[in-house]
C-alpha cells in the first residue's frame, strides 16, 4: 500500500529515478513487509528553484544531489523496522547509485488502512460495515 514519492534536481539520466524506486521498493518489501507488486511512485524531477533543501539541517550537510523521498504506507511498523528501512535504502543508494547517504532524505506518513481506494470507488482495506 506505500504510495512513493522521489524527488531530486533534474540532470541525472532517466534511468536514474527508476533505479530509486527500485531499491526503495524491495526495501519496502524485504523490511517493512509491503506486499509483493504493490508498487505505485511518483518520480518528478525538479529545477534549482524548485526543490529547497537546507544544507546543513542537524549538522548533515547536503548537496545538490539530495533526494527527497516520502512514503505514504499502512500505520504499524516498529522504530526498528524502520530505522533498518532508512539504512537499507541509503545503502542501497550509495552502492547503486553512489549517493551520499547524507544526501538521502526520508519521511514515512503513516496512515490507517481505511484511506486507501485502489479503483472502482471502494475502500479496499476497509473493515467490513464501517
Amino acid at each position: 500500500m506505500p504510495l512513493v514519492r522521489i524527488d531530486f534536481l533534474k540532470g541525472k539520466p532517466p534511468e536514474y529515478g527508476v533505479e530509486i524506486g527500485w531499491i526503495v521498493y524491495r526495501a519496502l518489501v524485504e523490511i517493512l513487509k509491503a506486499p509483493e507488486n504493490d508498487r505505485f511512485q511518483v518520480i518528478t524531477e525538479h529545477s534549482r528553484g524548485a526543490l529547497q533543501i537546507d544544507r546543513d539541517y542537524l549538522g548533515i550537510h547536503r548537496t545538490d544531489d539530495c533526494i527527497l523521498l516520502q512514503i505514504t504506507l499502512n500505520s504499524g511498523r516498529t522504530v526498528e523496522m524502520k530505522r533498518q528501512f532508512y539504512k537499507a535504502v541509503a545503502d542501497g543508494l550509495h552502492e547503486k547509485l553512489k549517493v551520499r547517504r547524507e544526501d538521502v532524505v526520508i519521511n514515512l506518513v503513516e496512515v490507517g488502512k481505511e484511506n486507501w481506494s485502489f479503483g472502482n470507488g471502494e475502500a479496499q482495506y476497509a473493515p467490513s460495515g464501517s
